[in-house]
């Protein structure tokens, strides 16, 4: 009787310790498996890092980013106590980049969330519904991919004029494919799935079904392409503003910075070198944190 009592003790114990891991959600054993992935956690602290400086800008900023140096154009690093130089017309370097993680940042969430959120609409309404309402849906998203992202964004622009807020828009309207397909195909399984017949023979609505049951089955996918969105949103907005065709001058933006000192490579290649190296940092650290998330979520580990 009492080594009975003991091992029904001691397997009390056992399950007591054990308990919190095996009853563990799916958020926790993924944020697990991103925290073993090694490069997905410096990606993580290069865009902590990032963030930080977008915020405390005015406190970590050694200068104002518009105010002129007049003594020292095009000054190299370290001249006239300019930490990484000064442009064509003598502002701080430093300011400018790090004020322009702000404009980088923005237009990175922005435009990822307006492509996600069209995206994931369109995806779902075209997996769940089927028949005529997904070909047409698919076939506008066809439409749209048949012409390059940056010739599509730069006629957006056109249209619209170049502006913060226009990049923004226009990014996010030429991204929206991408989330429509994988959303579509993550549809396309999960309505076939046991869960969602018993929803449907309970007389729930279309509506309720898509909410409840199948866009938080679908979630993770959309969470890596938007990880991944930020780095190319971010090169957009740098490619958008080097063609003169986005954040207009003399807000800094880092694609802006790299149009400005092209035309002195030769006398002063630090003017395009910072900026450019500060534009592959930050994507290098979404796209590290974008593989760590794709392998973490990934319900098949």
């Amino acid at each position: 009787m009492r080594s009975s009592i003991r091992a029904s003790a001691t397997l009390d114990v056992a399950g007591a310790a054990q308990g919190p891991a095996a009853h563990d959600s799916y958020w926790a054993m993924a944020w697990r498996r991103l925290r073993r992935h090694r490069v997905a956690m410096v990606g993580l602290a290069i865009i902590a890092g990032i963030i930080l400086l977008a915020i405390f800008a005015p406190l970590v900023s050694p200068a104002d980013p518009l105010t002129i140096d007049y003594a020292h154009p095009a000054a190299p690093p370290g001249v006239g106590g300019h930490l990484l130089g000064t442009d064509a017309v003598g502002r701080d370097l430093v300011a400018r980049l790090i004020y322009g993680t702000r404009i980088s940042l923005q237009v990175g969430v922005v435009a990822v969330g307006i492509a996600a959120s069209l995206g994931t609409t369109v995806g779902l309404v075209a997996g769940y519904r089927g028949g005529i309402v997904d070909n047409l849906l698919m076939r506008t998203v066809d439409v749209f991919l048949a012409f390059p992202v940056i010739v599509l964004a730069i006629a957006i622009i056109a249209v619209l004029g170049p502006d913060l807020v226009n990049v923004m828009i226009a990014i996010g309207l030429v991204a929206w494919t991408t989330y429509a397909r994988v959303v579509r195909g993550q549809v396309l399984v999960l309505r076939e799935q046991d869960f969602v017949q018993a929803a449907r023979a309970a007389g729930m609505s279309d509506a309720r079904i898509i909410v409840r049951h199948i866009l938080p089955n679908a979630v993770a996918p959309i969470i890596v392409l938007a990880t991944v969105g930020m780095a190319t949103a971010i090169i957009a907005e740098a490619a958008l503003s080097f063609l003169g065709l986005g954040v207009q001058p003399p807000t800094p933006s880092w694609g802006g910075m790299l149009n400005e000192g092209r035309g002195f490579l030769r006398v002063a290649p630090h003017i395009s070198t910072f900026p450019g190296l500060a534009i592959m940092v930050t994507v290098l650290g979404f796209n590290f944190l974008g593989d760590g998330l794709r392998d973490a979520l990934d319900p098949r580990l």
